[in-house]
């Protein structure tokens, strides 16, 4: 794949035959999947299935050791000369990350920064924008987020929700094609989940490309266009969200969605 051919319609994302291993651990085994631009895809599954370390090769925080993933139809992490492959050096990995947000478990914001100064850290440092242009966007994005009162805060004097709230702000500022999510509500008390999830949904609907790591399986039949269920590293089931949820044709992904609503 190759940008200068992509089409309108073709996939923001392509993974194919994907791998991975952590010394003898082959966590992921093959994995094959397109995501089309503005599609939301949720991908669910035990713990210890492969989830996390797909997105992370995704945005390139793991090496993947077999297969390829192509973002925008830029091959990820590689540069192709003729038949042969030569892995990106740091700072041309760092060019290819720009274009992809990811948001984390953990909020990961800088304690000793304020709100605003953690959002406009990237754009400013990274993408090279006036810090006035920065702080406006930023101020916009909180906005959005529901947290411009907030605006010079420092996280310590957040709850668990905001910080992930300014988190998304801050993987919005860096204006990606794509954005990650690792379950980005499993850290929160259960109140506080309504909030984030709520952001997500709004984000969905202004058509933002997204891959969603989550438990929250109501938030996957409501939003994402398409659900994938990982196993031991396999992709075991994938397709329309509802009919995934409800009717999974799979014995395994049928066990384990019995097992969430008990």
């Amino acid at each position: 794949m190759d940008t200068q051919n992509l089409s309108p319609d073709a996939p923001l994302v392509v993974a194919a035959d994907v791998r991975k291993h952590f010394g003898p651990l082959e966590v992921l085994k093959g994995i094959n999947v397109k995501v089309q631009k503005g599609e939301v895809l949720c991908i669910i599954g035990p713990s210890g299935s492969g989830k996390s370390t797909f997105l992370r090769c995704i945005n390139q925080l793991e090496r993947i050791d077999g297969g390829a993933i192509w973002v925008g139809g830029e091959l990820v992490g590689y540069r192709r000369e003729g038949n042969n492959l030569y892995e990106l050096d740091d700072v041309q990995i760092a060019r290819q990350r720009r274009s992809i947000g990811m948001v984390f478990q953990r909020f990961n914001l800088f304690p000793h920064l304020t709100v605003t100064e953690n959002i406009i850290e990237g754009p400013v440092q990274v993408l090279r924008e006036s810090p006035r242009e920065a702080k406006e966007h930023a101020h916009a994005l909180l906005e959005q987020v529901g947290l411009i009162d907030k605006k010079d805060v420092y996280p310590a004097h957040l709850s668990g929700g905001q910080q992930q709230r300014v988190a998304i702000a801050r993987a919005l500022a860096m204006r990606p094609q794509l954005l990650l999510f690792d379950e980005p509500t499993s850290a929160l008390d259960p109140e506080l989940v309504g909030d984030v999830l709520n952001v997500m949904r709004d984000l969905a609907r202004t058509g933002m490309t997204m891959i969603v790591v989550t438990h929250e399986l109501g938030f996957a039949r409501e939003v994402s266009h398409r659900t994938a269920f990982m196993d031991q590293g396999q992709l075991v089931e994938i397709g329309d969200s509802r009919s995934v949820l409800s009717n999974p044709q799979q014995a395994r992904t049928r066990e384990f969605i019995s097992a969430v609503h008990k």
